[in-house]
């Protein structure tokens, strides 16, 4: 164990066990993670209502849970639900840099183990996977797809009594598609992220303004009156945009779907093709899920100080070798922004390295958002734990009744009721015959 990992020995915490597993930065930051903790708690009334319920049922009792989601404090309020499940939680960083070593260090006070740190080498923060693994859980949270990924590819050893998990992003789901359709997934997975409750509200609502909160933060830049290019025009997309107009932003939108396409002009938006896009954009965001959006040939014709981020799951949406392929040298001016100084003297900056600026660069998704975004994991954690048998070896939706219960509890916790349908509305609307 390096001198920067977790040594507890003279530490008293209250869970001894996950202190002596756990590798983190430094248990003395627990004080303030504890903080955020409680913060987002006060925030996220759905998933405190699946709190107690957890507490009553323990449908989670003497089960092993492993999750790899962004590190924060909302995951670690997650993560804590689930222990009071009943389960023993292991939980690892699903990104370098999105992991807050204060909430890991609150985690391990609260008895949860933790194999996580900011912006460990991509060997370490390989391994830290690794170590989440060989716990040999029975369930799994995924963000991205890299716990099923290895345990498919890499480690077939310890997803023997895998039951199944629930995956919480789009990239994600394209992989597991992927292996479902090449018939290499062994065990069932929830695809949250194709839940009504998380794009409707967590990729809108929360990719929006997150967004522009870590892009704001760190470039302390006005968006008013620039031209912001938004590269993907779906759920995550539109979100983003309608952030950018309200902030007074010119906003253009690139997309590779016609119909994404006519959707974005028709919501008010100029569509443009990625090459035309480059050559007036002060501001780029890219959420796409794909790689190489902006590239070679776009930061040729890229003006001096044009800004790039992204708010895809992996970094390689903004191809950063051809731009260092073109440029002097490359220097930090700012934290999470990189000043890539081109051939002809052009400058282009690259916001938190191109990974996920509204967590590598913020906070993420407010609380209230996320609040219904964990709500289906937990729910989907333990649907897919009472199913697994009849469920089989594929990728399957939150069941609507999930999803639409998660949007009660929301309202209720709002104060706000909706309309119930009669049973003379219920037989006009399932009558096929005249009426």
């Amino acid at each position: 164990m390096g001198e920067d990992e977790l040594s507890m020995s003279n530490t008293p915490t209250r869970n001894t066990n996950a202190a002596n597993k756990s590798i983190i930065r430094d248990i003395a930051l627990a004080p303030e993670g504890h903080l955020k903790i409680e913060w987002v708690q006060a925030h996220m009334p759905v998933l405190n209502r699946i709190r107690e319920q957890f507490e009553a049922e323990q449908p989670f009792k003497g089960l092993k849970v492993a999750i790899s989601l962004h590190l924060e404090a909302k995951t670690a309020y997650l993560a804590k639900v689930v222990q009071a499940g009943g389960a023993d939680v292991t939980i690892t960083g699903s990104n370098p840099l999105s992991t807050q070593d204060d909430v890991c260090a609150a985690l391990v006070e609260d008895g949860i183990t933790v194999y996580a740190k900011y912006n460990p080498d991509p060997e370490e923060y390989k391994q830290l996977l690794i170590h989440t693994l060989e716990t040999k859980p029975d369930l799994i949270i995924d963000d991205g797809g890299d716990l099923v990924s290895i345990l498919h590819a890499e480690r077939p050893d310890l997803r023997n009594q895998v039951r199944g998990g629930a995956e919480e992003t789009t990239t994600g789901i394209l992989r597991l598609k992927a292996m479902e359709k090449d018939g290499t997934l062994q065990f069932p997975m929830v695809a949250v992220n194709d839940a009504y409750c998380k794009y409707l509200f967590d990729n809108r609502y929360g990719t929006g303004q997150s967004v522009w909160d870590g892009i704001n933060r760190t470039t302390n830049l006005v968006v008013a009156g620039k031209t912001v290019v938004v590269v993907g025009y779906g759920w995550c997309g539109k979100g983003v945009a309608m952030r950018a107009k309200g902030l007074g932003a010119n906003v253009v939108v690139t997309e590779v779907d016609a119909i994404k396409g006519v959707e974005a002009y028709m919501d008010g938006f100029t569509v443009l093709p990625m090459i035309e896009a480059a050559r007036v954009g002060d501001i780029f965001v890219t959420v796409t899920g794909n790689r190489d959006c902006i590239r070679g040939e776009h930061y040729d014709v890229m003006k001096d100080g044009a800004i790039l981020s992204n708010a895809g799951h992996f970094d390689v949406e903004v191809n950063k070798p051809e731009l260092e392929a073109r440029s002097t040298s490359v220097r930090t001016v700012r934290k999470n922004i990189e000043e890539y100084k081109l051939q002809d003297g052009r400058s282009i900056y690259l916001l938190a390295e191109g990974r996920l600026v509204n967590l590598a660069a913020g906070d993420g998704h407010p609380a209230e958002i996320m609040d219904m975004t964990f709500a289906l994991q937990a729910m989907s954690l333990k649907y897919v734990n009472d199913q697994y048998q009849s469920i089989g070896k594929k990728v399957v939706n939150v069941p609507y009744e999930l999803d639409e219960q998660v949007a009660r509890y929301k309202l209720e916790s709002l104060g706000i009721s909706v309309d119930t349908l009669s049973s003379e509305q219920k037989s006009y609307l399932e009558s096929w015959q005249e009426h």
